[in-house]
């Protein structure tokens, strides 16, 4: 891959602005409305069915469009269960978080894990980079592909996406593999891409990100031809400049377009692509905590220079190609086809600073490396869903019969580098001469193979009780690439390594059975109590190289779940409360030098969420999640009944927006405030729970004021995000998502939070 030098790269400004221009003079030409929606929608039509509640006060109408995020709407009221097709959030008996679109304009979000912070059961694994987190969920870490999904289809979850490409983020909390096949018990991530719309949008919004990161994007959408047969959404985005610390840059770059073709008002083809690039140097990487270590210092201040040096830093490039072919039969039947193929590749030649377990505090020695972990993943994942609706006496039957999967492809370099630089102080960091380090070589390191075959049923036994049930049945299969240490030398402080690669270890698994079942009670229409069982399959992990059973693969591991839940809808508020008890295996090394799946994890929680107005002129998004989750029967006692690392016992946001009530024509009319404070409770840093971070509390504030230029409706927002510029540990993991007990000097990983920071945009839409 080649990658452009930043004084090279070329902003999508000028092309944003003549599309945005050329789009309106379309429109304008044009003399009728666009026709309604065809019954065969697409995309976020069919995640939205409920008409959304928009207050009067905030409705600011020009050419019968809407100023984007003014109503605040922070109530999603539909929730996408993949097979099963769109459901009433009320209705569902799952656990299910979201964070509408609204959310993601009014707090500026540029980045799509930080919307993660809003859903209080989602923890976030930052690898090198916010962008480039790992998430998880009630205290369970998601695999690569299996617990994310696209539009209903896998993706990777460690590449970085532009929030600005996406409609919607939901998070189905708990066990869903009956629903998505082989997957983790972290749930499923499920992003929403962008749609053509029936009201045009031509849409401009420039902005500014301390200390000095430029942004602009165009989004541009509508339909056209005969009966608006063809629908069209184009995304462009440039940013690049300085972030939140001196001495750091980053750029990002997207090119996206969606288009839905409408053969008749039955039949609707979805096509989707888009290109995303993001560079960056310069910004804090993680500190290594050892594993023995008895205390974790307090977090730095990342708006210091030279925690990361300017040399380090990553190159990604993310490609994303998506169809989908739905047609409804009739009123009751309808069948959808989807494909996807994604690359995602990554340059990493980031710092690492490993803390020191004696001395000052703070003292950490920093390398470089160009890493010889997977640098590409390849991505090709599929569904096939028919849908049905029938009666059998008095029983109102909602089927589904259909199949979904992935294939991906991990593939590493050869040859690495990496340079020991010295030792410094996080608390007062240096600058330390380098270079960046490269790779060469490639060669495939694993592929894993999932399919699986689906067959739901939900039962309306009169207006109070319903049973949903759904059984999957899972074809895996995974190969992994058997290596050894190749010749290796050391120049200085630079070594240089290299991987031999050997033949494939495989373990393959035939028709696993995964199930789940729910019991609906509704005492009334807006109520909704429910109990949820499920189990689950995942994919078995690889001992590594230092075991006495190095790189043989485990079994698979079988996830359990029980799961109690009473949701209310109040006027504009959506309620929920929920417990389960969930566990799975836990595999890690033994003191005898075996890898095996030696313990077991065991979660219980609470989890309690509001959405939604309490007023027309005051919306919500609240959630608080309690969780206790440890690791028992290891057979050793520094790691049995311990905290998971990085999974705090109380996690709890509130968003809250509120739409100022000044007389509509005032110079003020439209002005309004939002608050977001986030709680962390305190969290093991090590397997042996010998040390912990602390809690923490974040305040983010920021307003917005509509107004008109020319007719037209503009928006600036600003926004402050950790207004009191909290140090906090934002993120905490093991060395292995499965522990390990064989390296005592690299126990975990621990990131900081970011410092202080300012957010500025202004939307024009023409």
């Amino acid at each position: 891959m080649n990658w452009k030098e930043r004084k090279n790269a070329q902003p999508f400004t000028i092309a944003g602005v003549g599309l945005v221009l050329l789009s309106s003079a379309s429109h304008a030409a044009e003399n009728k409305p666009a026709n309604q929606p065809h019954p065969a929608v697409s995309g976020s039509q069919q995640h939205m069915p409920v008409p959304q509640y928009t207050p009067a006060t905030q409705r600011i109408l020009v050419t019968g469009r809407n100023v984007s995020g003014a109503a605040a709407d922070y109530n999603k009221k539909s929730a996408y269960l993949g097979p099963l097709g769109n459901k009433s959030t009320l209705d569902t008996p799952m656990s299910v978080q979201s964070v509408p679109h609204d959310v993601i304009v009014n707090q500026q979000t540029r980045n799509l894990n930080d919307l993660m912070g809003y859903m209080p059961s989602v923890q976030l694994e930052i690898r090198g980079d916010p962008n480039t987190s790992r998430p998880q969920s009630r205290g369970f870490e998601a695999d690569v592909v299996a617990n994310t999904r696209l539009d209903g289809l896998n993706i990777t979850s460690t590449t970085p996406y532009a929030a600005e490409m996406f409609e919607d983020v939901q998070v189905l909390n708990g066990v869903a593999g009956a629903l998505y096949g082989a997957q983790n018990p972290a749930g499923t991530f499920a992003y929403t891409l962008k749609r053509p719309t029936d009201t045009p949008i031509n849409r401009l919004i420039v902005g500014v990100d301390s200390i000095g990161q430029l942004m602009e994007n165009a989004d541009v959408s509508g339909r056209i031809g005969k009966n608006k047969w063809f629908g069209y959404r184009i995304n462009l985005l440039h940013g690049d400049g300085t972030t939140y610390v001196q001495d750091s840059w980053m750029r990002r770059n997207l090119v996206s377009a969606d288009f839905d073709i409408h053969f008749d008002s039955k039949t609707v083809l979805e096509l989707d692509a888009s290109h995303y690039t993001y560079v960056q140097r310069g910004t804090a990487p993680g500190f290594n905590v050892p594993i023995g270590m008895t205390y974790l210092p307090k977090a730095p201040d990342l708006s210091d220079p030279h925690l990361g040096q300017n040399y380090a830093g990553y190159n990604m490039e993310t490609n994303i190609y998506l169809a989908k072919f739905k047609h409804t039969i009739n009123r009751d039947w309808s069948f959808t086809l989807g494909g996807l193929y994604e690359d995602s590749l990554r340059q990493s030649f980031g710092n690492t600073n490993a803390l020191a377990a004696t001395g000052p505090v703070g003292q950490y020695t920093q390398t470089i490396a160009a890493a010889t972990t997977a640098n590409d993943f390849r991505v090709g994942s599929n569904l096939a869903y028919i849908n049905g609706h029938f009666r059998t006496a008095f029983i109102s039957h909602d089927i589904v019969v259909g199949t979904n999967g992935y294939m991906m492809g991990n593939y590493n370099p050869t040859q690495g580098e990496s340079i020991t630089l010295g030792k410094s102080n996080m608390y007062s960091p240096s600058v330390l001469a380098g270079r960046q380090p490269y790779y060469h070589g490639r060669y495939e390191s694993a592929y894993v193979r999932n399919q699986a075959m689906i067959l739901g049923d939900t039962l309306r036994l009169d207006r109070h009780w319903s049973i949903m049930g759904t059984l999957t049945w899972n074809w895996l299969s995974q190969d992994n690439r058997l290596s050894k240490a190749g010749p290796s030398s050391k120049v200085g402080n630079t070594t240089y390594t290299s991987t031999i690669p050997l033949g494939w270890n495989s373990k393959h698994v035939d028709a696993a059975f995964s199930p789940m079942a729910s019991l609906m009670y509704k005492p009334a229409d807006n109520q909704t109590a429910y109990f949820t069982y499920g189990r689950a399959i995942q994919a078995g992990v690889q001992a590594p190289g230092t075991a006495t059973n190095a790189n043989q693969l485990t079994q698979p591991f079988r996830s359990e779940e029980y799961e109690v839940g009473y949701k209310v809808s109040y006027r504009k508020l959506l309620f929920t409360v929920d417990g389960f008890r969930m566990n799975r295996p836990y595999a890690f090394m033994n003191q005898t030098g075996e890898f095996g799946t030696f313990g077991m994890q065991t979660n219980y929680g609470v989890e309690a969420m509001v959405q939604g107005y309490i007023t027309p002129r005051l919306s919500v998004l609240a959630g608080m999640t309690w969780l206790d989750a440890q690791i028992g029967d290891t057979g050793y006692a520094g790691t049995d009944n311990k905290q998971v690392v990085g999974a705090p016992p109380i996690q709890s946001n509130i968003l809250l927006d509120y739409r100022l009530p000044i007389p509509h024509g005032s110079f003020a009319s439209g002005l309004a405030v939002n608050a977001n404070v986030h709680y962390t409770g305190r969290r093991a840093a090590t397997v042996t729970n010998s040390a912990f971070a602390g809690s923490y509390t974040t305040l983010d504030l920021g307003a917005r004021y509509p107004f008109f230029v020319a007719r037209h409706p503009w928006m600036v927002r600003f926004g402050v995000n950790n207004v009191t510029n909290e140090q906090y540990w934002a993120s905490l993991y093991p060395a292995t998502a499965n522990g390990s007990l064989n390296t005592p000097m690299i126990g975990s990983s621990a990131y900081a939070g970011l410092p202080r920071t300012f957010h500025f945009t202004l939307e024009a839409d023409f």
